[in-house]
C-alpha cells in the first residue's frame, strides 16, 4: 500500500490535551479522519477539536469515554468503528499519574492507573484488530514512557503499568507480524504537558523540595539534554510510524527522552 490516507481513520485516546492532542493534530494535518477522545463533555472538548480541525483534513469527531471502566474502553472502540466502519490507526495515549510511596499508595489510585493506561490499551487493541486483519493493514502506537524502560521511586503503579504496556506492545507485534499490522511503543521522557505540570506539586511534597528544584533536580536530572521533550516531537514520531516506510518497525520501544535511557 502507498501512504494514501484517504478514508483512513485514526483513534487517539486522551487527545484533548498534551501528547494526545499533538498527535491528533499531526494526523489530521496528514489527512486522516481523526476520532478524538476525552473524559470531558463535548462542550469542554470543543477547543481541542477546533485545534485539530484547523490542521485540515476531515472534521474531527469527538467520543467521550471513561477509560477507567473496562467496558467503556471496548465501547469507545466499537463506537468509532460503528461511526466510520473502520479503525486503521490506533494510538493508545490516555494515562494518569500518582506520586506516592508504595506503603502510602491507595488501592483505588493503583486500580485507576492500571485501568486507564493498560487495561484500556488491551480493550482497544482487541476490538480494533479484527478489522485491521481483514483489511491487511493497521498501525498501533502505544504511548509508554521512559518509565517503561527505567524505574523511579514513588511511581509504583505508573512504572509497573508502562513496563506492561511495552510488553503488551511486543506481544501484539509478534501476533500480527504477517498481517500487515505494526505495533510499537513510544517511550518519552519528561514531556511538558498538563500531566507533568500536575506532578510538580506532588513531587515537591514527596521530596520536601521547592517546585523549582523539583523541575531542575528531579524531573530534568535524568535527561542529559536538561530540556523537556515537546509534545510535537512525540507527534512526529507517531506520524512516522503510520507511514508505509515504517512497515518493518514493529515490536519496538522507541525512546524520545533527551538521552535518559542511554545512560
Amino acid at each position: 500500500m502507498s501512504d494514501d490516507v484517504a478514508g483512513k481513520v485514526a483513534l487517539v485516546t486522551g487527545s484533548t490535551s498534551g501528547i494526545g492532542l499533538a498527535i491528533a493534530c499531526r494526523l489530521a494535518r496528514a489527512g486522516f479522519q481523526v476520532a478524538a477522545h476525552g473524559l470531558e463533555s463535548a462542550a469542554d472538548a470543543q477547543e481541542a477539536l477546533d485545534r485539530i480541525g484547523a490542521e485540515g483534513g476531515p472534521a474531527p469527531v469527538y467520543f467521550h469515554a471513561d477509560l477507567s471502566r473496562s467496558e467503556e474502553s471496548h465501547d469507545l472502540t466499537k463506537a468509532v468503528i460503528d461511526r466510520f466502519g473502520r479503525i486503521d490507526i490506533l494510538v493508545n495515549n490516555a494515562g494518569i499519574q500518582k506520586v506516592a510511596a508504595i506503603d502510602n499508595f491507595a488501592q483505588e489510585d493503583w486500580d485507576r492507573i492500571i485501568a486507564v493506561s493498560l487495561d484500556s490499551a488491551f480493550q482497544t487493541i482487541r476490538t480494533a484488530l479484527p478489522g485491521m486483519k481483514k483489511r491487511g493493514w493497521g498501525r498501533i502506537v502505544n504511548i509508554a514512557s521512559a518509565h517503561g524502560l527505567r524505574a523511579s521511586p514513588f511511581k509504583s503503579a505508573y512504572v509497573a503499568t508502562k513496563h506492561a504496556v511495552v510488553g503488551l506492545t511486543k506481544t501484539v507485534a509478534l501476533e500480527v507480524a504477517e498481517a500487515g499490522i505494526t505495533c510499537n511503543a513510544i517511550c518519552p521522557g519528561y514531556v511538558w504537558t498538563p500531566l507533568v505540570a500536575a506532578q510538580v506539586a506532588d513531587q515537591a511534597r514527596v521530596h520536601g523540595m521547592s517546585e523549582e528544584d523539583v523541575v531542575r533536580k528531579v524531573m530534568l536530572a535524568p535527561q542529559p539534554t536538561r530540556k523537556f521533550v515537546q509534545p510535537e516531537e512525540v507527534a512526529e514520531l507517531a506520524h512516522y510510524l503510520t507511514q508505509e516506510l515504517a512497515r518493518s518497525i514493529t515490536g519496538a520501544a522507541l525512546s524520545i527522552d533527551g538521552g535518559w535511557t542511554a545512560k
